[in-house]
């Protein structure tokens, strides 16, 4: 009956049932013994042809059966290692496949495709702490307590059987001396916050120099950091320098922030002081230059006409100062006793806002006269000290 017989096979379709053809085959194999045995007991010539063919037919069963036994089939993720008397023969690849039967050669199928991972500082559970793998040392002499677990898989079959003994020991020892580098040469601060990543990936390039130096046949894939964390033991005070390095940094960042507040606005208010100061300085200088040619010019009339000049400048005075106050200049000359203010121009003034009228009237005879304007009263006070002037003179 052949393999692809429509009846090979149980009644119902399926396999065949492996307990019958074995009794089957002792039941045909136990038929040509026996016959070769009776045929031998009985007097002729052609018994022993007989018995040598039997034994031939199961030497070529027993062939045929040690031949078949070298065929195998790689799946698509794996590789096959063939062995000639346990020494590397060569790497088959994936699809159905021949060796020398046993004991000649054998074959070591290694899945490459498979996802491998190693825990180091814990195992199955975080909380299931291995603190001899986790405690490490940082550069600035802190203890720091770190899980992580390490992915890899298989990239050389042949090195991978020959070379490593325990692989996934391997791998964690390896994970174990790179990462406790990485961690002595950072501070703990940036191993525990902001430099995770940095460490990992740090780690992960160091443990794959580690295991190529060795030939392993492994390919580092990832390393996730679990848990970093200072010991239990410090915890408490940990966290309390954690809260002072966080008011550290919130005040900073309020001094910061005040002084992008103030130092814009001073140095806008030292800006404008500088501008202000130049322009003062820069308008003295021009009135100063001003004066100084008006005096050159006045010296020059000066020296043509002394005394009008000297005259005329004193009137221009006068004018000046005594128009600028509210003062009042009253005539006593010709010695009358009534005198003459004019108050209702001074409380107009004092109405309009300008500076509080200040009377000055001595108590000195004046010539009785009409109310007369406020110009009136200023021509005849610089009459009298022109005439005093004069007199002086």
């Amino acid at each position: 009956m052949g393999l692809n017989d429509p009846k090979w096979g149980n009644k119902n379709g399926g396999p065949p049932d492996l307990e019958e053809l074995l009794r089957k085959l002792n039941d045909k194999l136990a038929s040509i013994i026996g016959g070769s045995a009776q045929r031998a007991a009985k007097p002729g010539g052609g018994q022993p042809r007989k018995i040598g063919g039997g034994l031939g037919l199961l030497g070529a069963i027993a062939a045929l059966i040690w031949v078949g036994s070298g065929f195998y089939i790689v799946d698509a993720s794996q590789r096959g290692v063939v062995l000639r008397f346990g020494k590397l023969s060569e790497t088959t690849l994936p699809g159905p496949r021949w060796h020398l039967p046993r004991p000649i050669e054998t074959v070591e199928l290694v899945n490459l495709s498979q996802v491998r991972t190693v825990e180091v500082g814990y195992r199955e559970n975080v909380k299931s702490k291995m603190l001899k793998e986790s405690l490490m040392l940082t550069d600035d002499e802190n203890i720091i307590d770190i899980q992580f677990a390490v992915q890899y898989f298989l990239n050389e079959p042949a090195d991978y059987l020959f070379n490593n003994r325990n692989p996934d020991e391997n791998v964690r020892q390896a994970a174990e001396t790179a990462i406790r580098e990485v961690v002595g040469k950072n501070k703990m601060d940036f191993v525990l916050y902001e430099g995770r990543e940095q460490v990992a990936a740090a780690a992960t390039k160091l443990i794959q120099e580690i295991l190529d130096r060795y030939k392993s046949g492994i390919l580092i894939s990832k390393l996730t950091m679990q848990n970093a964390q200072p010991p239990e033991q410090v915890q408490a005070s940990f966290d309390d320098a954690v809260k002072a390095g966080q008011d550290r940094e919130r005040q900073k960042n309020e001094g910061q922030a005040y002084a992008n507040d103030v130092v814009p606005r001073a140095r806008g208010t030292a800006a404008r002081l500088i501008q202000e100061s130049e322009g003062y300085k820069q308008s003295v200088s021009a009135n100063a230059e001003g004066d100084a040619s008006r005096f050159k010019q006045i010296l020059v009339e000066y020296e043509k006409a002394p005394v009008v000049t000297r005259e005329r400048m004193y009137l221009d005075m006068m004018q000046q100062v005594m128009g600028n106050i509210s003062k009042v200049m009253v005539d006593q000359k010709n010695g009358n006793s009534l005198l003459y203010l004019p108050l209702d121009k001074l409380v107009e003034t004092a109405r309009a806002g300008s500076l509080p009228a200040e009377t000055s009237a001595p108590a000195v005879p004046a010539h009785p006269t009409s109310q007369t304007s406020d110009n009136t009263a200023a021509q005849r006070a610089r009459d009298s000290l022109l005439s005093r002037d004069r007199e002086a003179r």
